[in-house]
Order: C-alpha cells, then structure tokens, then sequence
C-alpha cells in the first residue's frame, strides 16, 4: 500500500465555549516532499469597560499536506498572536493524519491523526468520492478550549485494475487491423479510463501464434499484467457446442429439497412456448425478458404473449431487463419503461437488472462504481413505481465487480452454470443450466432453483 502523510491545519480558534467558523480555501505546498504549517495561540486581552475575557483570533496560514514516504512527520509549527504584550500558547499542535480510500464510507475519525486534542465529531461523514486532497471543518477540544480545526486529508486509490477478460486464447483474422483492446476486457475502480499496453509482437500480416505480456495501468499508477497468445489465422472457427441437454425432471429430482422451487427463464430465443405445458412438468415460477437496450429500449417480441401466457398459466413471473446503457439518466428512463410495459400487471418476482457487456467494458468508458451507481438507481427508480428489484449475474462478476453493498441492498440472481456452486454469497435464485429440455419449448431453455424463504423486498 502506498503510505501517504497527511497534514491537519488548525484555523479559526476560539476560545472557551466560543467557536468561530473560517475561510475553507488552502493553498499547496512548494516544495515536493516538505510539509510546513503554521498554528495560531490564543490571546487574551481584557475588554474595554468590562471585566469579561475575550479571544483575538489570528490569521492561519493553512498548507496542504505534501506526499511523502513514511507515515509520520513532524512538521514545523510557528505560532503567532495578534498581542504582542500577551502570547499564551495553546497546547494543540498540527499532526500528521491518515489517509483514506477512495469511495470509502469514511468519516472524520477515520482521517484524524491527532493525539493531543479530542475529536467532538468523530462521526463526520468526509468527502471521498476523488482522489486527492480534501478539506473538512471539525471542532475539537483541549481542556477547557474548544476550537475548529480545518482537517486536510488525502484520498488515494490503491487497488489495481482487474481484469476482467482474459482474451482466452484470442484468434485474429489475418491482414486485418489488430487491436489488442478488442479481445480483452479490464475495468478500474476509480479510473474511467485505465491504459492498456503490451510487450511482445503481433505481426497480423502473418499467420502464426504470438506470446504477448499486457498490463492495464490506471491513474494512480496502479497496475495488473497477464500473459496471453494472439493467433493469427486465415479465419475464426466456430465455437462447437458439446453440451449435453438436461431434461427439466431430471434437474428437479437432482435438486430438489425442502423451500425450494423450480423455474425457467425465457425470451424472443425460445419463439412460442406452451406455459402450460410447462407448469405441468413441474416449473413454478418464469422470468421474462421484457425487452433489451443497446442504443435505444426495445420490446422483446414475445414479452405480451409471454406475459399474458405465463400469469393465465398460473406461473409466478418475474421480468428482466438486458441492458448496455452506461449513464444515470439512461438507466433511470428504462425503469420509467419497464413500469410504463407493465401498467398495473402484479410481479410476483422482482425485475432483474441484467448487465453483461463486460467483454470489451472499457469502451464504455465507466468504472467499477460507475456500474454499481447505476443498478442501486435503477432500483431506485423502479422503487418508486412499485417494483422491486434483482441483481443479475454470474459468479465471476459477482465476486471481482459488483460490490457487497450492491449485492445486499438487493436479491441476487446467481449464474453458474455447474453441478454444484461453490460460490459463497447470498443468492435468492440460482441460473444452473442453460442447456434444459422442457415440455412446452422446442429449443433450449435456462433452468433456475428459487430458495425459500427468500429476501426478495
């Protein structure tokens, strides 16, 4: 972890029970690796016609905190007074803090690195959402002075960038344009732009395999490589389908136990489907695409007919949503949508957020919090009309992107596509096949097991 020092300013003293707000601007330090600061003493001077003791505050000069290389330093501290005649000094000197992640739910405690005053506001909520350095105004206590302190602090980002396609084992046309960017997919939790480098050679002019070394760097310096082999070759071969089919009774005899039931999900892909010859053969519950958007919403072709189906079946039905949008407004429009399609339709099951276009995500240019801001407001805006929402995805994602905070806010829709998951998350439905045989539906169909009792509010 990088260890970066940070510098607390003290301004605006008052004295007693007395505390004085101040300016809240700052300016940076010179010199590269020095830290200077300057405190203020408190002066007191009796008032004129009275007996009463008041304080003359002095003017701070406050400095931003320079980047160093060990935790602590001691800075320099020059006190001064506006009474030349009297020039008490307060016991409570500049230290050096702490500093803390970006996007961390932080609070004042959490950045204080003073020992010789006591905080007041420990639970003060800071600013963390960019990397740098920040400011907030506390009020702390010596004794019998209470004062604002002006607390600097630095937000840094340490976490490198994850990767979150590999390439596996990318094949590229040769004589065509190679772009390294096209076969592999990376994300940063902070940078919406982390850079992608390799070393090694492509010559995709020539037909052959070349070992290459890439490395996405973001904006901190952060940084994570893998070695992978480019094959270049007269054209891609098709992806061969090996899988054997599960018949929808064999699934929910191997899987079956007590609180749980068993389902499919559908969309355009599985054209008419008898809903009920589907109930019969022992499916409880559906999820429905409702539609998809890459450039604009757009209805899937069946959702009515599904839907209208599905319920007259006595099915439970939940919808979903496959979405590529990367803004909030976006997400938050297709939610108006969604409710919009379903009118005063009842869900049994929530509406799925289903965002998968992780194979090529930095062209999207969004982070890691980007992405997870954008499922809490679609929920949100879905809450508003009655909705309740999922969270889609699979294992992977859910434990490399998708944070705990995102995935307990809502249900969780587990894809893995095993005998067993080894996943170790809450999940209220788990995706296990995508290769199942129902009556009802001529082609494949997606197999889900619902787990009771569930957290679905």
């Amino acid at each position: 972890m990088k260890k970066i020092a940070l510098l607390f300013a003290a301004a605006s003293l008052t004295a007693l029970a007395s505390c004085g707000k101040t300016d809240n601007g700052s300016s940076s330090s010179s010199e590269t690796n020095a830290v200077s600061a300057t405190t203020t003493s408190l002066s007191e001077t009796t008032a004129a016609n009275t007996s009463a003791v008041s304080s003359t505050i002095t003017t701070v000069t406050d400095t931003t905190a320079a980047l160093v290389t060990t935790e602590t330093i001691q800075p320099t501290v020059d006190r001064t007074s506006t009474n030349s005649e009297s020039n008490p000094e307060s016991n409570l000197e500049i230290q050096n803090g702490k500093s803390v992640e970006v996007y961390a739910a932080a609070t004042a405690s959490d950045v204080w690195g003073g020992d010789i005053a006591d905080l007041l506001e420990p639970d003060k909520a800071i600013d963390t959402s960019d990397i740098g350095s920040h400011e907030v105004v506390v009020s702390c206590k010596k004794g019998d002075i209470t004062e604002q302190i002006k607390l600097i602090y630095q937000v840094v980002d340490n976490e490198d960038p994850i990767l979150l396609n590999a390439g596996w084992s990318p094949c590229h046309v040769v004589n065509t344009a190679f772009n390294l960017s096209n076969y592999v997919g990376f994300a940063d939790n902070y940078d919406r732009h982390p850079v992608l480098t390799y070393t090694g050679t492509v010559d995709a002019n020539k037909v052959g395999e070349y070992p290459i070394t890439a490395t996405v760097t973001d904006s901190s310096g952060n940084s994570v490589s893998w070695d992978l082999t480019i094959k270049v070759a007269d054209s891609v071969p098709s992806p061969q389908d090996n899988n054997p089919r599960v018949n929808f009774n064999d699934f929910t005899e191997k899987y079956a136990g007590e609180g749980r039931r068993f389902g499919i999900d559908v969309s355009t892909w599985q054209g008419n489907v008898d809903f009920n010859a589907v109930k019969e053969d022992g499916c409880s519950f559906v999820i429905i695409r409702l539609g998809y958007y890459y450039s604009k919403p757009v209805l899937d072709d069946y959702f009515k007919q599904n839907l209208a189906n599905a319920k007259a079946a006595g099915l439970d039905v939940g919808v979903y949503l496959y979405t590529a949008d990367y803004t909030e407004e976006g997400v938050r429009e297709h939610a108006r949508w969604i409710a919009e399609e379903l009118g005063d339709t009842k869900l049994e099951l929530p509406v799925a957020f289903d965002w998968e276009e992780f194979t090529n995500f930095q062209q999207y240019g969004m982070s890691i919090h980007d992405l997870n801001q954008l499922y809490l407001a679609f929920a949100d805006e879905l809450s508003k009309y009655g909705h309740k929402s999922m969270l889609y995805s699979s294992k992977n994602f859910l434990n490399n992107f998708w944070y705990e905070s995102s995935k307990a806010a809502h249900p969780v829709w587990l894809a893995h596509f095993v005998d067993e998951t080894d996943y170790t998350g809450d999940y209220a439905i788990w995706q296990a096949s995508c290769y199942g045989k129902i009556s009802g539906i001529a082609g494949d169909v997606d197999m889900n097991i619902l787990y009771k009792p569930l957290p679905l509010e």
